[in-house]
């Protein structure tokens, strides 16, 4: 078996993804998975100039000329040179003594491996969070019948770390990773209109796993620990460092982070 763990950083350098990127490429030494990170943009996805309502956050496009959030696809590139690839977000840290294969957990008989978010033991606050988010990324009349739904929301993946196996590759179709993002049925998601003006390839991969009815394989919670809302945070493999603007110093000071989990 072949297998990738593949991350994408670009922009500016952090302290915090300096730490967590080299946790990842330390990981896959131990597992025995080949490693690749990605430090310049590739396919510079733009939404529609004159459609879109981007603002904020996910608006900064204007400023570098492309959308970041939409450049990890590009390992779906690499499928056609491996069995598995583990597509992880840069603000990922896998605990040193962590020596248990995602790619195993993950299995083989699957298309897709991912961490569903509400089945995370999480603050009340932050499920909350999830309810409302749910309602507003996944309620439209056209995507909300392709999930299941509870008092929590809707049962989305955490898309920060997921698995991909050769599989998967039937649903691409022969398309480059270029032309899947920019396939017509993406077009909202990507402009950003209506209620996905603020949402990432999240939402995207969310619907598209759902749509093509994949066989997937739903992980336990430990392979994605959302910080500071997971309350069992020391029970995870992978410390998941997301909204990093809203940790203490911008995530910066490491090693007190490190102190916590």
């Amino acid at each position: 078996m072949k297998r990738l763990i593949y991350q994408v950083y670009t922009g500016e350098r952090s302290a915090l993804y300096d730490h967590c990127t080299q946790s990842v490429k330390e990981y896959a030494d131990r597992i025995g998975a080949h490693y690749l990170i990605q430090r310049e943009p590739i396919l510079r996805i733009q939404p529609d100039i004159f459609l879109t309502e981007r603002k904020g956050k996910t608006g900064g496009w204007q400023q570098i000329g492309y959308l970041p959030i939409f450049e990890k696809e590009n390992a779906f590139a690499y499928l056609d040179s491996y069995d598995q690839i583990a597509i992880i977000d840069a603000d990922i840290f896998v605990r040193p003594d962590c020596n248990e294969c995602l790619f195993s957990a993950s299995g083989t008989d699957c298309d897709f491996a991912g961490v569903i978010e509400r089945t995370m033991p999480l603050t009340h606050e932050y499920q909350n969070k999830i309810h409302n988010y749910s309602r507003m990324q996944y309620s439209h009349r056209q995507i909300s019948p392709l999930f299941d739904w509870n008092n929590l929301g809707a049962n989305f993946y955490n898309m920060g770390m997921m698995v991909v196996n050769k599989s998967i590759s039937k649903y691409l179709r022969g398309d480059t990773p270029e032309k899947f993002i920019r396939r017509p049925e993406f077009k909202p998601f990507v402009d950003g209109m209506g209620p996905w003006k603020w949402s990432t390839d999240q939402t995207l991969l969310n619907y598209w796993v759902k749509k093509e009815n994949m066989i997937v394989n739903n992980l336990d919670w430990k392979w994605n620990g959302l910080f500071s809302v997971n309350t069992e945070i020391k029970g995870c493999n992978f410390i998941h460092f997301f909204l990093k603007d809203h940790l203490p110093n911008h995530g910066e000071n490491v090693e007190e982070l490190m102190k916590v989990i």
